[in-house]
C-alpha cells in the first residue's frame, strides 16, 4: 500500500531547514532528535554547540541554545499545560527536564547498577509516563549504547528498576529509543530493540506486554504516533507505517542498499531526493506534516507536507 492511499498526498521538501553554518556542525552537526510543538513550532537535537534549534513552521530560525556534544534523544512531554523537553546526551551521559527556553528542571544521575563496574553508561533516549495520559509520572531512560538496559525512575528522579528484556522477549540488544504510545486504552512503552530488529512492548508498571517486528523490521530506531498509525523510522534505511494493531502497511523512502555503500551513513554523494540515507527520529504537527532527521554529517531535516 502506498503512503498517499493510506493517509493521503504528501509533498517531498529537501532539506526543509538548513542546519546554521559553524565548525561543529560541518565536523559532526547529526541531526539526531526532532519533536514538533502543539504551535506548530519544530524543534530539532543535533551535534553541535548550540544543540537545541526552534524553527517556526516555516522553516524559520527562531533561537538555538544548548551545549550537548552528544545530542541524542530528545522527547517533547506535557506537564500542567507546559510544554517540557527531555533531552539525552550520549557523550557525557546527561539526561535532563529542560524549559523550551532551556532552563534545566530536573537531572537524572547514572543509575546504581552493577552493569556498570564493567560497561560504561550511555544512555540514548527517555520517555514519560505522563499524567495526561493517566500515568503516574516515571521516567524511562534507554541505554542504547551501553549496558543495553533500560532504568527506571520516578517522577522526582530517584532510581526505582532496570529492565534488561530477559522479562519480556528476550535480552535487549541496543534498547536504542523509546517512547510512551498512547493509541490504545493505555500508554504503553514502545522499546525499539533495534539490534534485535524488533520492538518490546512495556505496560507503564514495567509489565512486559508483548514483542512484534521481527521479520519486517530491520533497523528500528524509535517509534512516532500519527493517528492510528506508527511510524517507524529505521537506520538501513527508510520509513515502515504499521497499523493500529502493529502490523506493516505501508513503506516510504527506503533506500537500503546505501547502507552497504562505501562511507555510509556520512558521505553526502548517496544522498538523493525522495530516498531516506539513515532515519533516526520523526515527528508529526497537529496538521499532519511529518518530519524525519537523519544520522549524518552535517544533519539532514526532511518534511513531508501533507496536501490532502
Amino acid at each position: 500500500m502506498t503512503l498517499e492511499t493510506l493517509l493521503g498526498k504528501y509533498k517531498w521538501i529537501e532539506n526543509w531547514i538548513t542546519i546554521p553554518e559553524s565548525p561543529l556542525g560541518k565536523m559532526n552537526g547529526r541531526t539526531h532528535g526532532i519533536a514538533a510543538l502543539k504551535n506548530g513550532e519544530i524543534v530539532v537535537f543535533h551535534q553541535a554547540d548550540p544543540a537545541l534549534l526552534h524553527y517556526s513552521s516555516g522553516g524559520i530560525l527562531l533561537k538555538a541554545w544548548g551545549n550537548y556534544p552528544g545530542a541524542h534523544g530528545l522527547t517533547l512531554i506535557e506537564e500542567e499545560g507546559e510544554e517540557l523537553l527531555w533531552l539525552v546526551d550520549q557523550d557525557i551521559g546527561e539526561v535532563v527536564k529542560a524549559t523550551l527556553d532551556g532552563r534545566i528542571l530536573l537531572s537524572l544521575k547514572k543509575p546504581d547498577h552493577e552493569a556498570y563496574s564493567t560497561c560504561n553508561y550511555v544512555p540514548t533516549w527517555a520517555a514519560v509516563a505522563e499524567d495526561r495520559f493517566g500515568g503516574n509520572g516515571d521516567i524511562w531512560v534507554a541505554d542504547g549504547y551501553g549496558a543495553s538496559l533500560v532504568h527506571r525512575f520516578d517522577r522526582s528522579g530517584n532510581y526505582l528498576s532496570t529492565l534488561d528484556g530477559k522479562e519480556g522477549g528476550g535480552r535487549f540488544d541496543c534498547p536504542h529509543g523509546l517512547a510512551l504510545d498512547t493509541r490504545g486504552r493505555e500508554p504503553e512503552f514502545y522499546i525499539a530493540d533495534r539490534g534485535n530488529r524488533r520492538f518490546q512492548v512495556y505496560g507503564i508498571d514495567g509489565t512486559y506486554r508483548r514483542t512484534f517486528g521481527e521479520g519486517f523490521l530491520d533497523s528500528p530506531d524509535i517509534s512516532t504516533t500519527l493517528g492510528d498509525h506508527l511510524i517507524i523510522p529505521e537506520l538501513k534505511a527508510g520509513i515502515t507505517i504499521l497499523n493500529s494493531t502493529d502490523e506493516p502497511v505501508a513503506s516510504l523512502g527506503v533506500n537500503p542498499q546505501v547502507a552497504s555503500l562505501e562511507g555510509w551513513p556520512n558521505n553526502r554523494k548517496w544522498v538523493a531526493e525522495g530516498a531516506f540515507n539513515s532515519p533516526h527520529s520523526a515527528t508529526t504537527d497537529p496538521h499532519g506534516n511529518i518530519y524525519i532527521v537523519e544520522w549524518i554529517t552535517g544533519g539532514r531535516v526532511t518534511k513531508l507536507e501533507r496536501l490532502s
